[in-house]
């Protein structure tokens, strides 16, 4: 055997060498590697100086947590005590006081059953079966009229329940209905087709608060006389419908993104179309689009907010109303940074869920 031909004989353990960038030169490499870079640098730094210590001398150390109203205006800092005196009714709104209780325990078993619908190992059809009975018992405990519970109004509904409750049961709602609709404008019949392609363009031209206008100012037209719906469900419908439009221009994408042989590999299956739409392309399509479709959720979370238009006192809206109370004018910034920082857990919680879920698809 020649030199040539003979293998190669690595020494036992041997690593490749780890290279260390320490702090001076990391620095030099991603913050001052060029005069634009570096003068950037600079006057973010100058920002920051200018911002950051200001804000925690007024929100931290001058700041006051348990004060009166009175106590808070004599001082410099922020006045915090106003979440813990009208937290109650920044949460749960105009429902009764003493029935708070209630959509407590509707919002636990609303966030319980997020939770436990995160892990893909429970997604199967007993999943479907507690969603069915958690809707009844949220229903009834919002509600009331039976079992004991004192009937609310859900004119009383609102705050932080209100907010979940549109935004979990919209996406919920317009997922399905934004794929049917992708399908459909993707259908070899025209007729199902050119309906499609109506809606969406039709829903995706006009502005989320002319969809809740419609909703409770044009749709009560159309019932017969003494027919009524619900102010939240005509709301939640709207909500439903309009993001439905952009899912499914989203999910079309999804779609084409897809060769033509996972089409005909399918085909050749013997498969029809409802199988080779359910085993074969919805799964890879919609496994594509996953991040641009969790933006859209989150644009629905936050749309919620809209409902006060018609007169719906979402969180946003009973914060506003706390304000509007003579004894607490004036610290509004504490209040909306309260509820800020709501609308960021829950939109982080999203986006995080769905990074880790695009993740557990790839691998």
């Amino acid at each position: 055997m020649t030199a040539a031909t003979q293998p190669t004989v690595r020494p036992a353990g041997l690593k490749a060498p780890v290279i260390r960038i320490g702090v001076v030169q990391w620095m030099r490499r991603n913050l001052f590697n060029g005069v634009f870079n570096s003068l950037l640098t600079v006057v973010v730094l100058l920002l920051l100086y200018k911002i950051v210590p200001p804000f925690v001398q007024w929100a931290f150390i001058d700041s006051f947590w348990t004060s009166t109203a009175e106590q808070c205006r004599a001082g410099g800092g922020a006045c915090w005590s106003i979440i813990p005196a009208n937290l109650r009714f920044i949460i749960f709104g105009f429902y009764p006081y003493e029935l708070h209780w209630r959509p407590f325990l509707a919002m636990l078993l609303l966030v319980g059953l997020l939770l436990y619908s995160k892990n893909r190992n429970h997604w199967r059809r007993s999943l479907l079966w507690m969603w069915i009975v958690g809707l009844v018992v949220m229903g009834t405990l919002m509600k009331g009229g039976i079992l004991g519970l004192t009937a609310v109004e859900s004119d009383q509904w609102g705050g932080l329940p209100l907010t979940l409750m549109l935004s979990v049961f919209g996406m919920v709602g317009a997922y399905p209905l934004g794929i049917l609709l992708a399908l459909g404008r993707r259908s070899k019949l025209p007729a199902i087709r050119t309906i499609s392609i109506l809606y969406i363009e039709l829903i995706r031209g006009v502005p989320l608060i002319s969809m809740l206008f419609m909703s409770a100012v044009l749709f009560p037209l159309f019932l017969p006389e003494g027919v009524t719906f619900n102010k939240i469900l005509r709301a939640q419908a709207a909500i439903i419908l309009f993001t439905a439009a952009y899912i499914a221009e989203v999910v079309r994408g999804g779609l084409q993104a897809i060769t033509r042989g996972q089409y005909e590999a399918a085909e050749s299956l013997g498969l029809d179309y409802a199988q080779k739409m359910r085993l074969v392309i919805l799964p890879q399509a919609l496994k594509i689009v996953i991040p641009p479709t969790v933006g859209i959720l989150i644009s629905a979370f936050k749309d919620t907010s809209l409902v006060v238009i018609i007169a719906l006192y979402d969180v946003l809206k009973t914060t506003k109303s706390a304000l509007a109370n003579p004894v607490w004018m004036g610290f509004s910034p504490e209040a909306y940074i309260f509820v800020g920082l709501i609308y960021f857990v829950c939109c982080y919680a999203m986006s995080n869920y769905s990074r880790r879920l695009e993740k557990e698809l790839h691998s």
